[in-house]
């Protein structure tokens, strides 16, 4: 987990071209989803934090947006939801 503080634009920008960085996720909120999401683009800088993979992001006991990541969303809704979906 990579914090959005403790980073500046460039270095940003660098770690999504070399795919260091492919997910973002809400701290407080405990909620991962794409770089693209427009809800997660809205968030506070604080509060961002990157993943390089979605494994990643579940270990860190984040859970899928609702979204832009409607059906792993829909299957952690439903509780049947692991570390390995």
């Amino acid at each position: 987990m990579i914090f959005h503080e403790d980073l500046d634009t460039g270095t940003v920008r660098s770690y999504i071209r070399s795919r260091k960085i492919r997910l973002a996720g809400n701290m407080k909120l405990k909620i991962y989803g794409n770089l693209s999401c427009k809800s997660g683009k809205r968030m506070d800088r604080k509060n961002r934090v990157f993943f390089a993979s979605e494994e990643e992001a579940i270990r860190e006991n984040f859970r899928p947006c609702g979204h832009c990541l409607k059906e792993k969303y829909k299957v952690w809704k439903d509780g049947s939801f692991s570390r390995t979906n």
